[in-house]
C-alpha cells in the first residue's frame, strides 16, 4: 500500500522524482486530490517518459520545468469539463493520465528556459521542434504560445506527430509522415543549440 508521501519520493530518473508530477494548481484550487488509481503503473510510465525524453532534455538544455505533469482520471475529467485546459479523458492525444489500463502513454506539459528566453526575442518555434524530432523517442508534441511550452508524450510505440497553437498554428508533421524540411535545413535551424547530450534515436 502507497502512502503519498512514499510515493513522492520515488525517483523515476536520474534527475526526477514523482513528486515534481503530482503538483496541480486545478487540484489544489478546487480541493481534488491527485492521487494515481495505479501507482506501480504511473511509476512504470513515468519512469519510461523520463528516462526516454526528460532526462536528455536536462543534460542537455539545463533545468526542465514541469508545468502540468501526471493528473487522475477524476482530475483530468473535472479540468475538461469546466474547461480548464484539459483534453476528454479519452482524447487519444491526451497523455497526462498515466494509470489508465488500456492507454499505454505518459507525458507532461513542461518548459526549457534555454528556449523560452530566445523565444521571447523572436525565435521561431520550429527550430525547438525539429531538434525535438531529430534526437528524442517522442511520441506526440503540442506547442503552446506562453513560454513555448509543450506537451512532450512518450508511448511505447511513437507516433512521431507534432502540431502547434503558435503561428503558423497547425500540425507539422503527421504521424508517420516524413518532414517537409530536410535533415540539412533542419540542422541550420538549431545549429547554435547546445551539444546533444543523452541517448539518440535510432
Amino acid at each position: 500500500m502507497w502512502s503519498l508521501e512514499a510515493l513522492g519520493r520515488v525517483r523515476l530518473s536520474r534527475y526526477f522524482w514523482m513528486r515534481e508530477f503530482l503538483y496541480s494548481e486545478i487540484g489544489n484550487f478546487h480541493g481534488i486530490q491527485n492521487i494515481p488509481d495505479d501507482p506501480d503503473l504511473a511509476i512504470a510510465r513515468g519512469r519510461a517518459f523520463c528516462e526516454t525524453l526528460l532526462d536528455p532534455l536536462e543534460e542537455t538544455f539545463g533545468r526542465i520545468h514541469v508545468r502540468s505533469g501526471y493528473r487522475s482520471a477524476t482530475l483530468n475529467r473535472f479540468g475538461n469539463r469546466n474547461r480548464l485546459n484539459c483534453a476528454r479523458n479519452d482524447n487519444p492525444l491526451e497523455c497526462h493520465i498515466w494509470d489508465l489500463p488500456q492507454v499505454p502513454v505518459a507525458g507532461a506539459s513542461i518548459v526549457i528556459p534555454w528556449f523560452a528566453d530566445r523565444y521571447a526575442q523572436g525565435r521561431d518555434w520550429r527550430d525547438l521542434a525539429w531538434w525535438l524530432h531529430d534526437h528524442l523517442k517522442y511520441s506526440e508534441i503540442w506547442l503552446f504560445p506562453k513560454l513555448c511550452a509543450f506537451n512532450l508524450c512518450w508511448r511505447p510505440v511513437p507516433a512521431r506527430r507534432i502540431d502547434s497553437y503558435i503561428a503558423p498554428r497547425g500540425t507539422l508533421l503527421r504521424a508517420g509522415a516524413d518532414p517537409q524540411e530536410s535533415l540539412a535545413q533542419r540542422r541550420a535551424r538549431y545549429a547554435d543549440f547546445p551539444r546533444f547530450r543523452g541517448l539518440a534515436r535510432t
